[in-house]
């Protein structure tokens, strides 16, 4: 049975772009008999807010989505992380990591410096003495992939080889959150059995790094559907830095939301277009 899922942080509100991801979603689960499932990804403790979460229930019943079963909140499955965390820890995979921003910024500018990712200053530094000061948690990324070998995933039925060292040692909990969105997604697909992950094409990176911690962590791997992005008529990408109108906006001027729906099915967009 397919089982997809949708979710979006409560930190602020959807958005043409969130409703086509949505869509996609839950039209391959109910196409194929299965589920489809809302998770509210609410570890951001400091910008999450409840009256978000209301309005993202409310878009999508405007929209004619419904899902199964209860709403997961990731800030209720904290245990869940910090026990990934725990083994990945014991498996000398992980290092605290006590750079400011500021430091890592310096030290990625420096001359024959890396250009975009994590040089890795507190990799080899000795912690112990260091360990009540703010730090967040690193992959040991050379480490965990020599562990794993070569991994791969499909992606629209092709086969995708996963390279995630590309992105060096990422976060996997930060100083000021119990877990990364990349370890909370990962275990949180896996706990609930999600076959199949529908989302816009900017988080594909994010895959090369989900399928290296469902090899670490021993979880099953879905079929990801990354999908293209829907963009306003300036040709950039529909989010809300860029002023595209909410759903909840529309939702309130009195349109109607269903046909709204069927129009980004046939990949209609007032004043915008599909980017892919």
């Amino acid at each position: 049975m397919i089982v997809t899922r949708f979710a979006p942080s409560p930190t602020g509100r959807l958005h043409l772009g969130h409703a086509y991801s949505a869509i996609r979603a839950h039209d391959l689960a109910r196409g194929g008999g299965g589920q489809f499932l809302l998770r509210i990804e609410d570890i951001d403790g400091t910008r999450s807010r409840a009256e978000h979460v209301e309005t993202i229930m409310a878009d999508l019943a405007w929209l004619g989505l419904a899902w199964d079963g209860p709403v997961v909140f990731q800030s209720a499955r904290l245990a869940l992380y910090q026990a990934a965390l725990n083994r990945l820890r014991e498996g000398g995979l992980l290092y605290p990591c006590f750079c400011t921003r500021a430091e890592i910024a310096e030290a990625m500018s420096a001359p024959h410096g890396p250009a975009s990712v994590y040089p890795g200053t507190c990799r080899s530094a000795n912690a112990t003495v260091r360990m009540n000061e703010p730090h967040c948690w690193r992959l040991n990324m050379a480490a965990a992939v020599a562990r794993t070998g070569t991994l791969d995933w499909t992606d629209h039925g092709e086969t995708i080889v996963a390279v995630p060292e590309q992105q060096g040692d990422v976060v996997l909990a930060r100083k000021d959150a119990p877990a990364s969105y990349h370890l909370a997604v990962t275990i949180d697909d896996a706990a609930q059995g999600i076959t199949d992950v529908v989302r816009g094409h900017d988080l594909f990176e994010a895959t090369h790094i989900h399928r290296l911690l469902q090899a670490l962590l021993d979880l099953p791997t879905p079929r990801y559907h990354h999908h293209e992005l829907l963009t306003g008529p300036d040709g950039e990408r529909l989010a809300k830095r860029h002023g595209a109108p909410t759903l909840a906006a529309l939702r309130e001027s009195g349109v109607d939301g269903v046909p709204l729906a069927d129009d980004l099915r046939r990949g209609q967009l007032p004043n915008g277009a599909f980017h892919t």
